[in-house]
């Protein structure tokens, strides 16, 4: 059950729309179903010899209104206190009964009119739709004084969780205050009207958070806000400094043709100038020194970025498996480092990686707070993926794509669990949302890649298959894994263990380094998560090209297949078995 308030001036505007047939013409039979006394003129069941619907919304409007025309000067500029309530799908349908106690329970809990006191303020409730009511009242008391609503949004929140476990309702995650502030009902019906898939606060939210993803500098900040087309205005004071500011997008107007601003406060709580300063506070200069890339030299730019995201990623989920208040300030660089990934992928994982970062963004915020919580690691992993630029969809770019969305996988889960772990409810439904995301990414990324590691496990000689897969027996049974979520398939791990023997590495010893890194229960797939591991350990390609396969053959023995070679096994993407170079070649050296 959901409720939404707002304020207004106008007592008979918002009942004209409430009484109306809606912007979609959605409103069906509108009635009262409540009021303050039981007994207020109902413009939709008048029941007089004569009935006028206009007349009688007039005097319900009057009669609302009373106490506001009493009170005058004194009564607030906004007297008209609106709160629709809905419940979720699936729930059943009330009576109208039973929304009157519903709305009851609202307007006491929120002090709107308290059981037993007469004075409260007048109210009714109208319903027009089978799920929800909405409840208008006016804020002047029966003495001609203001009413109390503080937390009036909380109280409501509380109440309605309290009439759900009543009622065996749909039971919804409790707020703490720490989300970012909706779109509001007109904000959304401008946006359909207009034709954009959201609203500009929604848009806005999204470009200032990925304008701050590896920042170094307010200057940087503000320079990624004008870079990303968005209107930037900030305000400053006599000295000079800078107080706040406000952005808007390009064409969206109000009715007086003036850009409609947004300040960063009113975005999400995160996002005002202050607590803007206090997260580039780590001061991630171009002048510090960042951890060194990983890869080799000849890898691209995004790929070696991507491949050192992937172990501070892995560090990140160790610090969230710790219940201390040090993991909520490494949250936020996780909502980072999302950004920055969603803003350079390839346009393939690119909606997908979009909708983690923007769910993810609701787990970065609550009430823990962490004082000494050193957070440049994962900052410089941001800002050098946001550095290295856009990143193909293919080769080395789209393996390590693969490889650290595998890792943030486990990331979004523990995190899940770390708010599980601290009551935050709608962040850990918010972490498990962008952990779904994240595993449809790395299905698109991972595809051609793992299609290929496992042709290549396919066309390994039949002694070093069984090798590798005794290999791989041994020590998951041993280190007690849980097999269950692995697949029966194990080729793609057998080749990367056979690739990186044959770089020089201890099949087993690597094998174990990659469990010993961190848990693999909450992995989907343990043979997937262990490949990545052992790749990026081992400095293999992440992915396997033409190039691993030649090295291969070059370094083992030669020895004949086991399994003919498919034409599938010729192409760049599915690279040949190592088998004896044709005599009409050159010798490799």
């Amino acid at each position: 059950m959901v409720p939404d308030i707002g304020r207004g001036s106008r007592t008979h505007g918002l009942l004209v729309y409430l009484y109306g047939p809606g912007r979609r013409e959605e409103h069906t039979d509108a009635h009262l179903v409540g009021s303050w006394d039981g007994f207020a003129p109902d413009p939709g069941r008048d029941t007089s010899p004569d009935p006028d619907p206009k007349a009688t919304l007039a005097r319900l409007t009057a009669a609302l209104d009373l106490r506001v025309k009493q009170a005058g000067d004194r009564a607030p500029a906004k007297h008209v206190w609106h709160c629709s309530v809905r419940t979720a799908p699936g729930d059943r349908r009330f009576s109208d009964e039973e929304w009157n106690a519903i709305a009851q329970r609202i307007v006491h809990a929120t002090g709107i009119a308290p059981d037993g006191d007469p004075d409260g303020c007048r109210w009714i409730a109208v319903r027009h739709a089978e799920d929800h009511i909405h409840i208008v009242a006016t804020l002047v008391r029966g003495d001609l004084r203001n009413p109390r609503l503080n937390y009036d949004f909380n109280k409501a929140q509380a109440e309605c969780r309290r009439i759900e476990k009543e009622m065996d309702l749909r039971r919804l995650n409790a707020g703490d205050g720490t989300a970012a502030k909706n779109p509001t009902s007109a904000e959304k019906f401008k946006a359909e009207r207009t034709g954009r898939p959201e609203t500009p606060r929604e848009t806005l939210r999204e470009a200032v958070r990925q304008a701050l993803a590896g920042a170094a500098t307010e200057e940087e900040f503000f320079t990624r806000l004008h870079e990303a087309g968005l209107r930037v205005k900030v305000r400053h004071a006599s000295s000079g400094d800078a107080l706040g500011y406000n952005v808007a997008l390009p064409g969206d107007r109000n009715r007086h043709g003036d850009p409609i601003w947004y300040p960063g406060s009113k975005l999400a709580p995160d996002l005002s100038l202050p607590k803007i300063r206090h997260h580039l506070a780590d001061g991630l200069t171009d002048q510090a020194a960042p951890p060194a890339a990983e890869g080799r030299p000849d890898w691209p730019p995004p790929a070696r970025a991507r491949r050192s995201a992937t172990g501070t990623a892995e560090h990140a989920a160790v610090l969230l498996d710790r219940d201390d208040d040090e993991a909520a300030a490494h949250l936020v660089g996780v909502g980072e480092l999302l950004d920055a990934l969603a803003q350079t992928s390839p346009a393939a994982t690119r909606a997908e990686l979009a909708a983690a970062a923007r769910s993810f963004e609701r787990a970065t915020r609550s009430h823990v707070r962490a004082e000494r919580a050193d957070t440049r690691a994962i900052r410089f992993a941001a800002r050098g993926i946001i550095q290295a630029g856009g990143a193909l969809g293919r080769g080395e770019d789209g393996g390590t794509t693969a490889m650290l969305v595998s890792t943030l996988v486990l990331v979004a889960l523990a995190a899940a669990r770390w708010h599980s772990a601290h009551g935050h409810a709608q962040q850990a439904h918010a972490a498990r949302q962008t952990a779904q995301h994240l595993r449809t990414a790395y299905r698109l990324a991972a595809n051609t890649p793992m299609r290929a590691l496992h042709d290549q496990g396919r066309a390994l000689p039949e002694a070093d298959r069984r090798k590798y897969e005794s290999t791989i027996r041994t020590v998951l049974k041993e280190q007690d894994v849980r097999t269950e979520g692995a697949s029966t398939q194990t080729d793609a791990l057998a080749a990367t263990l056979a690739q990186a023997e044959a770089a020089g590495h201890d099949p087993e010893v690597l094998l174990q380094r990659a469990i010993d890194m961190r848990e693999l229960d909450t992995a989907a797939d343990v043979n997937d998560v262990l490949v990545w591991r052992l790749r990026r350990i081992a400095q293999l390609p992440a992915h396997p090209g033409e190039a691993t396969h030649r090295q291969q053959a070059g370094t083992r023995p030669n020895r004949p297949s086991a399994r003919p070679t498919s034409g599938r096994n010729t192409s760049a993407a599915a690279p040949r078995p190592a088998v004896p170079a044709p005599r009409s070649r050159p010798p490799r050296r």
